[in-house]
């Protein structure tokens, strides 16, 4: 299993109390679930990419903390609500008791199945394509 790197840590650690607590049991069911990912900061944020594809991440936003499943909108599961452009889904926490474990280990497990191919969006010049 891949360590959470400590720039992830740092970033945890250096928000508020209750928002450093929900992003340090984000980051650990995330890490304990998706073995073979790695972790870092990207684009300012926590994220965990299996052979270099974005599969989830969250930051810091106005009232919560947001946990993105780039490939989210294809788990087909109604805990996540659909947002941006392209594949993604996200849920979003305000206290440390809204982070359900079974609810994110069935989300990690679909994210490993199911992957869009972010990786390469750039240079398909913003076309997705289905890897799994």
């Amino acid at each position: 299993m891949t360590e959470i790197t400590q720039k992830i840590t740092d970033y945890n650690n250096a928000l508020l109390n209750t928002d450093s607590a929900i992003t340090n049991l984000l980051a650990t069911i995330i890490n304990n679930n998706l073995p073979n990912a790695t972790n870092k900061i990207w684009h300012g944020h926590p994220v965990w990419f299996i052979d270099g594809n974005p599969i989830v991440g969250y930051s810091k936003v106005k009232d919560s903390i947001r946990l993105l499943f780039w490939s989210g909108q294809s788990f087909d599961d109604e805990v996540l609500v659909n947002t941006g452009n392209y594949k993604a889904a996200q849920i979003d926490y305000t206290d440390i008791n809204q982070v359900i474990e079974d609810d994110l280990k069935r989300l990690i497990a679909k994210s490993i199945d199911i992957q869009w191919d972010y990786k390469n969006i750039v240079k398909r010049k913003g076309e997705l394509l289905k890897l799994k």
